[in-house]
């Protein structure tokens, strides 16, 4: 019996793949659970011709990421917080000021793509940080924490 995939599932495939299972396993499990559809002729047809909108539509996001990873690689950001006189701030610099810093240069990144390197930033002076922007397309950039 064929069934395409809705979701992973351990041991067996990924999301959108057409695999063969014993015919018990997929009416009594895969199909109810929501874990798979049958693949009958028309739901394959279907299901090809979603794989290629899906590629097409990958394939220009991982083209926009490629350009703002070009353009994140020249840009240094600066994150103001307070500081006391030995260069120590106060609390430490996160992801989420990171992503608001960007946002103000022009960046929409989400803060669960940042990835800061040295964390945790006690102090003032210049970092480096890595945005994942797409599968397979990370860029680094340097930020630097000033005081205010």
């Amino acid at each position: 019996m064929e069934v395409i995939l809705k979701k992973n599932v351990d041991k067996l495939g990924y999301a959108n793949e057409i695999v063969n299972v014993k015919p018990g396993y997929g009416r009594n499990f895969l199909i109810p659970q929501g874990y798979a559809s049958l693949a009958t002729a028309s739901a394959k047809r279907a299901h090809v011709e979603m794989m290629k909108q899906k590629a097409h539509k990958e394939n220009k996001l991982e083209i926009e990421a490629q350009e703002i990873a070009t353009k994140l690689a020249d840009v240094t950001v600066s994150i103001v917080t307070k500081a006391g006189e030995n260069g120590k701030i106060f609390g430490s610099v996160n992801t989420l000021q990171l992503a608001e810093a960007l946002r103000k240069e022009g960046f929409d990144i989400d803060r669960k793509s940042l990835k800061i390197k040295d964390e945790p930033i006690k102090e003032i002076g210049t970092f480096e940080a890595e945005a994942n922007l797409f599968r397979g397309v990370k860029q680094a950039f340097k930020f630097e924490v000033v005081s205010e």
